[in-house]
């Protein structure tokens, strides 16, 4: 196999994807995985087994390649901004349903003329900030209100519901801290629609999403959907946080020693910044994280990691003699990357890898 490539194992796939769809039904929400993560049509349809094939997206792209294979129903994550007006509503009028989200109280009246134009019409989303302070309004202000207004007011808009996503939680240092923040995020969410319901606007979708809190969340009542995407691959960064056990990460880099240098004690790779990404995972638990742990062939751990990268090399410190004989030039190893969503998003397909083969390949769907 030619290197730096991805190898996906199938078995943990379907095993991350059945615990998950399992939470979904025993706490009767909906399941509406997130895409970003692998932009893989053969993975959504696994994630989608025994439930409505709803999926989340982040970029139009991704409806128009998943669209072609029998999926129709999409949130598009990313608040809507009017250049992308014309595009969602092509989309919609090609028979494709796409649900929009926005923070902004200019852009509603802005998407109702263009609907009206067009003769179409979009649910939308209010995006909340639930601490991740990235997008989305708090949802104490007026603003929180008055959107939804705005919304549900407009002639070919419907107010489609709430959707946060506690990205925060990525930062947390414990357990404890994320289960925190997985509680505010829903009772955040559940307050919000109270007031909101309070002011005569029905609130039909409370939609909460993150790997991380949807893991340590105890209870859901009152959320109505989820949108977990790492959760399908896992990676470094959620093992180490304690969102899923090392053996639960399906998706590995296949890199080649290209270099061994015995008088510095290190090796190159040939899996850099491209193949792996600069994501520098859980800092604040494991300072010495690097850009991805070291394991062999069979995915068992060497102890190494990926101390730094550049476009297309990846240095490797080893201390011992007999490892780094070991390492020679043409070795290939594997590597489980810190941020499984940017590593795949470098490359063109997935090895597929079962029972110790590779038996497919997978296509990831790329673009904007």
């Amino acid at each position: 196999m030619k290197t730096p490539c991805l190898v996906l194992d199938v078995a943990r796939l379907r095993r991350n994807a059945e615990k998950m769809s399992q939470m979904a039904l025993r706490n009767g929400v909906r399941l509406r995985p997130h895409i970003k993560t692998h932009k893989s049509v053969e993975v959504a349809r696994i994630q989608t087994a025994g439930h409505n094939g709803a999926l989340t997206n982040s970029t139009l792209a991704e409806v128009w390649a998943f669209s072609k294979h029998g999926f129709d129903d999409f949130t598009y994550a990313v608040p809507i901004e009017p250049g992308k007006f014309a595009e969602v509503i092509e989309i919609v009028k090609s028979g494709i349903k796409i649900n929009l989200i926005t923070d902004n109280a200019e852009i509603p009246p802005q998407l109702n003329s263009a609907a009206e134009r067009a003769g179409v019409k979009f649910d939308v989303y209010l995006k909340v900030d639930c601490g991740n302070h990235r997008c989305g309004v708090e949802p104490e202000t007026k603003e929180a209100i008055e959107i939804p207004q705005l919304i549900a007011g407009a002639s070919n808009l419907s107010f489609a519901g709430l959707l946060t996503h506690a990205g925060h939680s990525y930062h947390a240092t414990s357990k404890e801290e994320i289960a925190a923040i997985a509680r505010h995020e829903r009772d955040s969410m559940i307050e919000l629609a109270g007031r909101i319901r309070a002011a005569g606007i029905e609130v039909p979708t409370v939609s909460i999403g993150s790997t991380p809190t949807i893991n340590h969340v105890d209870h859901l009542e009152g959320i109505t959907e989820i949108r977990p995407g790492n959760y399908i691959f896992y990676d470094a960064f959620q093992a180490t946080l304690g969102s899923c056990e090392f053996d639960e990460c399906a998706l590995t880099v296949l890199a080649a020693v290209v270099h061994n240098d015995r008088e510095r004690k290190k090796v190159i790779l040939d899996a850099g910044a491209i193949a792996l990404s600069e994501d520098r995972g859980a800092v604040e638990i494991d300072a010495a994280c690097g850009y991805g742990r070291i394991l062999d062939l069979a995915g068992n751990e060497t102890g190494l990691r990926v101390e730094s990268v550049s476009q297309e090399h990846g240095t490797v410190r080893v201390a011992s003699g007999d490892l780094l004989d070991s390492l020679k030039v043409g070795t290939r190893v594997r590597i489980l990357a810190n941020h499984s969503c940017l590593t795949a998003a470098q490359h063109k397909y997935y090895n597929v890898l079962e029972n110790g083969r590779i038996v497919d390949k997978w296509e990831i769907h790329h673009g904007w």
